[in-house]
């Protein structure tokens, strides 16, 4: 059945429509991304300000372009371990410079981005199987929380027994030595504001519920950090104001560093349109009014955003889940959420910057370890073993291999790792990369395989099919037809109804499902 809700209007119309609604989401949003912004701008070794200047021209600029009506654009706690190996490979070890020179791939990338949007390859992100998706995003937890949690206790990894720990694996080997050496009022505040992050959210009352768990870490963690006595130093230290920050900030010297330089331009531009697709894709599921984002009219935007970003010294930004998802629950309706998010970043930076100076690391250490947990949460891997084994041997192999190496090599490998199951679970390997499939008018025949490699074949057909139809898929003469396809297939039938149309998918429940429990979108065999 077509949804029958009012659509909201945009443009000034939606402004003007939605005014009260958008307003108040923008405003709580801007609550929740303060503190992280800036707590995120010090993980990734990058000055304080520049989190939140990232924030404000994600909300302020990048809305105006923006493909979808619902996402917070701004910087990202997923893009922390690219952005501080940027900062210490390109840098050698000088903060400052690094920084200068993380901007150069960083503006790059958002070029990059540009052009992938008008080539219109947002549809990639269906091509990348979900388990090492998943995988990579639970490796980045890992690895945020490696890192923060001798932050939380008041140690600072990147001056470490007069080193800095960078290496994930290093980082948590070094845990042990880091818990007998805290720093005691940091410890204090760190735990208080650990147990805000993670008990809050429990809290059952409606109107406390509203208050951000962020924001109460704040106004807890302030007072106690000064009632304590706890030294404010950060590990990246600026004196400048908000006007005084407006300088090109880039530089392109980094170049000289080809082999390093080309790698953080590809994790930059790779890693951050697909964190930014999936938040897309996700959030179109919450919208209640049920659009369809254009999901390369988003990566347009958030390639401007990031080249405007990096020009001025700014993250790296992306469409960011949890406040994405926090917009949707404090009803936001269109765009304009988004821009008055930014608005409210821009005055709290011209007037109460030095409110930041006040926020201990201890307390930022905490927000970010609660942000690594729900990308990491233990969850998962019972969650990928109830879809089926080998989406738990994929999950596990992407984070082992990313772990030891870095994302590029860790989502690769858990692409490989499923190509070769995938293999051995009898597909051939001319159907690995390439469709079979016939279209006789309302129902498409799959033979051989559909697997997340040959699906973009699939969808770029399905795409000339019109949503309001009723049509069927036909995969009774596949050999496997994967959790990745099964999971887009899902999509699919709800996106024809959402349309007024159908689509039924014969065959499936004919082969054998790779769960033992029974996962309804687990992969099929013969």
């Amino acid at each position: 059945m077509k949804n029958t809700n009012h659509i909201p209007k945009d443009g000034i119309h939606g402004l003007k429509e939605n005014f009260s609604s958008d307003a108040l989401s923008g405003f709580l949003v801007f609550l929740l991304a303060l503190p992280l912004s800036i707590g995120i701008a010090k993980a990734s070794d990058f000055p304080a300000i520049m989190g939140l200047m990232t924030a404000m021209i994600g909300g302020i600029v990048v809305s105006i372009f923006a493909g979808s009506p619902l996402t917070i654009k701004g910087p990202a706690a997923g893009l922390i371990v690219i952005i501080a190996g940027s900062v210490a490979e390109l840098g050698g070890g000088d903060s400052v410079l690094g920084w200068h020179l993380a901007l150069g791939a960083i503006l790059i990338a958002g070029l990059i981005q540009i052009v992938f949007g008008l080539a219109k390859m947002g549809s990639l992100i269906d091509f990348f199987p979900l388990s090492a998706v998943h995988g990579m995003l639970a490796a980045i937890g890992v690895i945020i929380m490696s890192k923060q949690l001798h932050v939380l206790v008041g140690i600072n990894p990147m001056n470490h027994l007069g080193k800095p720990m960078v290496e994930p694996l290093e980082l948590i080997s070094e845990l042990p030595h880091t818990f007998m050496n805290i720093n005691q009022s940091a410890t204090i505040v760190g735990i208080i504001s650990l147990l805000i992050v993670f008990l809050w959210p429990k809290v059952k009352h409606a109107t406390l519920k509203k208050i951000p768990a962020p924001v109460l870490v704040l106004a807890v963690a302030i007072p106690l950090a000064q009632k304590l006595g706890l030294d404010q130093k950060k590990f990246i230290h600026f004196d400048k104001g908000f006007v005084d920050s407006l300088a090109l900030n880039v530089s392109f010297d980094g170049m000289s560093q080809t082999g390093t330089f080309i790698k953080y331009v590809l994790m930059f531009a790779l890693v951050g349109s697909l964190e930014s697709l999936l938040t897309v894709k996700a959030i179109d599921m919450l919208d209640p009014f049920k659009r369809k984002s254009n999901a390369n009219k988003d990566l347009i935007a958030v390639g401007i955003g990031n080249s405007l970003s990096a020009l001025l010294g700014g993250l790296p930004m992306i469409s960011e889940v949890a406040r994405s998802s926090a917009n949707v629950n404090n009803g936001a309706k269109t765009r304009w959420a988004n821009f008055f998010h930014g608005v409210f970043i821009l005055i709290f930076l011209c007037f109460t910057l030095q409110f930041s100076d006040l926020i201990p690391n201890a307390a930022l250490a905490a927000m970010l370890i609660g942000v690594g947990y729900k990308l990491a949460n233990p969850k998962e891997f019972a969650h990928m073993l109830h879809i089926g084994w080998e989406q738990l041997v994929i999950f596990c192999a992407t984070i082992l291999a990313t772990l030891a190496t870095d994302l590029l090599v860790g989502i690769g490998f858990g692409i490989l790792v499923k190509i070769i199951i995938e293999n051995r679970n009898g597909v051939p390997v001319g159907s690995i990369f390439k469709a079979d499939f016939s279209i006789d008018g309302d129902t498409m025949t799959i033979k051989k395989a559909a697997v997340f490699s040959n699906w973009l074949g699939i969808q770029s057909a399905m795409k000339k099919i019109e949503l309001n139809s009723n049509f069927t898929i036909d995969v009774s003469q596949c050999k496997v037809v994967d959790h990745t396809v099964m999971e887009n297939l899902h999509n699919l039938e709800r996106d024809f109804k959402n349309n007024g149309g159908s689509l039924t998918v014969t065959g499936a429940d004919n082969m054998i499902m790779s769960s033992r429990h029974h996962h309804p979108l687990s992969a099929r065999k013969r």
